[in-house]
């Protein structure tokens, strides 16, 4: 194509910061409105890349590739699949309703000084973590992908850390110092995953030589690059640690709990719902097949890991006071279901896991976001300091229900589809494992009904009785992401179709099939 059609979907967010950066300090509303215009307007080009996308096609379409440094050969080079430009669409949309969701969030930070700016600096924050993690979508250079990997840790840092949830009981001393050491470990846990990938992504130029994704692949396929099993195994196991604490998979998780519940309820769905998605992307994009030896090797241990975490992070989501921790501990159990899809090595399962990716993040910022509007009005996170809303504020009480449905995988609803796949693709390989898997949807069903009924049912507080209904700007966040749910929980297929031709080439990169039925169909 004559028009970087992908860079610039990363290219106007990426302006939208220095423009929304660059707003005086007196006209805070202007800042709000440019960031937003910049996200719809990264919202419209994602659209033309999904209408130009041709499922089916050439594996990586809308290419662009241009030298960078050329000493190390390392290219700009950029193209989508199916699983990719999911991905892309995904970010795309959620970001223009983080950005009204988080409208008012920076206003308490303002004061009379005009050289600090908060509004404009929370907001340019979030578009810079946009384009980065499209481009990242994107990458098909090793390289470059791992610039930007590592690069988008620095804004989300400043966004847990300086722009952080205010609804603590304790004193503000105390809530600034659990707000920065959330982000320290954020950025610690990411940052040396990053650091062991580093290593990694040169132990893999010095073996195939070369960082472009096709040209490694093409070498692969056709018999002159080989790489001994050993040196595959070790490079695998680089590239998987750093994604698997970004993603985050039981026991390298822990960091997700603090940063949710320390970051406001639209970033905390930035983390889960948008940056976290990197982790298992890349674990379908390079994991797969750059190692396909190494993956096959590793499965099992994986499947146990992922395992581990659905059962885990539900569990802990069953015992959980706080709301947003509730919310973080039950991403860390989908994102389990998200892993034990890929490594499941079928096609069900894969196809689950990347519908499973783009359905938990409108189901994640559905019940986050209403959360968080329910959080702002009372002041507190925690559950037992709510009780009757529903018969204040029914809407709210409404939408929040069924963001928690949603998140617990009601049939009729989109995360089904992806949880039933990862299951059923899970099944026909490892019976086992999915039979325990299942366990995790028992336990959803108890803690979002329990979250539900503690703080929406029963006799109405004292502290809420005068909680206003969701308003109009509320609204508009939520009702778009609930429509989305309730369409792909009963017409998934324009996912599937752009998704399902990405997986089957997944597939055939770890040179794996579907298992056979054991009872054939009656002809």
């Amino acid at each position: 194509m004559s028009f970087p059609l992908l860079t610039a979907t990363a290219a106007v967010p990426a302006v939208g910061a220095v423009a929304t950066a660059a707003v005086p300090a007196a006209r805070r509303t202007a800042a709000k409105w440019l960031a937003l215009v910049f996200s719809l307007a990264t919202l419209v080009l994602a659209a033309i890349v999904l209408t130009d996308f041709e499922p089916g096609g050439a594996r990586y379409q809308l290419t662009e590739s241009h030298s960078w440094i050329k000493d190390f050969g390392v290219r700009y080079e950029l193209g989508v699949d199916g699983i990719g430009v999911a991905l892309l669409a995904l970010t795309a949309l959620l970001i223009p309703f983080v950005i009204l969701a988080g409208w008012h969030d920076a206003d308490p930070l303002e004061t009379k000084s005009s050289r600090w700016r908060p509004t404009q600096g929370f907001f340019a924050l979030i578009l810079a973590v946009e384009a980065m993690v499209i481009l990242s979508f994107e990458a098909t250079d090793v390289f470059l992908f791992y610039i930007l990997f590592e690069a988008m840790l620095i804004p989300m840092y400043f966004l847990i850390g300086g722009f952080g949830d205010r609804a603590h009981s304790g004193s503000d001393e105390n809530a600034a110092a659990q707000r920065s050491y959330a982000a320290v470990k954020f950025l610690l846990y990411n940052l040396v995953g990053g650091l062991i990938m580093l290593a990694a992504v040169i132990g893999l130029y010095v073996v195939a030589g070369s960082f472009s994704l096709t040209e490694i692949a093409h070498a692969r396929a056709s018999g002159s690059l080989h790489m001994a099993t050993s040196t595959e195994r070790w490079l695998f196991l680089g590239f998987f640690f750093a994604f698997a604490v970004k993603a985050p998979l039981w026991p390298l998780h822990t960091w997700l709990p603090n940063a949710m519940g320390e970051a406001t309820a639209p970033v905390a769905v930035l983390i889960t719902a948008v940056v976290d998605k990197v982790g298992t992307f890349a674990m379908l994009r390079f994991c797969l097949q750059l190692f396909p030896g190494a993956s096959k090797w590793a499965t099992p241990v994986i499947l146990v890991l992922a395992l581990i975490s659905i059962v885990y992070g539900a569990l802990l989501a069953v015992g959980q006071r706080d709301i947003k921790r509730l919310v973080a501990y039950a991403s860390i159990s989908h994102f389990g279901f998200i892993i034990l899809g890929i490594f499941a090595m079928t096609s069900q399962g894969q196809s689950g896991a990347t519908l499973y990716m783009v359905n938990h993040g409108l189901s994640t910022a559905a019940l986050m976001l209403v959360a968080g509007f329910l959080i702002s009005r009372r002041g507190s996170r925690l559950i037992s300091d709510y009780g009757g809303v529903q018969k204040v504020a029914p809407v709210l009480a409404g939408t929040f229900l069924i963001g928690g449905l949603a998140t617990l995988s009601l049939p009729g609803l989109a995360p089904f589809i992806s949880e039933f796949l990862v299951l059923v693709g899970t099944f026909t390989r490892y019976p086992v494992i999915g039979i325990i898997a299942t366990v995790g949807i028992v336990l959803a069903a108890l803690y979002v009904l329990v979250l539900y009924q503690r703080t929406m049912t029963g006799p109405v507080k004292a502290e809420v009785s005068a909680m206003p209904d969701l308003r109009v700007r509320e609204l508009v966040v939520v009702a778009p992401l609930i429509a989305l749910l309730i369409f792909l929980g009963v017409y998934p297929k324009p996912l599937t179709d752009v998704v399902n031709p990405a997986v089957k080439q997944t597939m055939s990169d770890v040179h794996k099939t579907d298992p056979k039925p054991e009872v054939e169909a009656a002809r």
